[in-house]
């Protein structure tokens, strides 16, 4: 499945082994629907052209994520503020982290715990 968000960032979760990274998407509600999040399963690799990034995930699913809407917005930025609260990840810049070996161990488990 593909996604293609109106806006994304990269959220950089600890783990005991090493770091690793996952899309959070955003997009946005109109009259009828409200705004809506997801994240990717953790990246495995990444394509780009010359508007977009292209994050594989462990599921299969590729985000089509334009690079000038790497932003957070109402639509994603609360679950990232969660995220950061709980200390179990980060927002950080893909231009931060694009040299780095993304490719994941298929067994990372770690979970994302969110205060209440």
């Amino acid at each position: 499945m593909e996604y293609t968000p109106d806006n994304w960032v990269i959220i950089e979760i600890k783990s005991e082994a090493k770091p690793f990274y996952k899309v959070l998407a955003g997009w946005s509600g109109g009259y009828l629907d409200g705004d809506s999040w997801r994240m990717n399963s953790g990246i495995v690799s990444v394509e780009e052209d010359d508007e977009y990034y292209y994050f594989k995930g462990f599921s299969g699913s590729v985000y089509k994520c334009r690079k000038a809407m790497e932003t957070l917005k109402l639509n994603n930025g609360g679950i990232a503020n969660k995220i950061e609260e709980s200390g179990s990840g980060k927002v950080v810049k893909y231009k931060d982290i694009k040299d780095k070996n993304l490719k994941q161990n298929n067994n990372q488990t770690t979970p994302i715990k969110l205060k209440k």
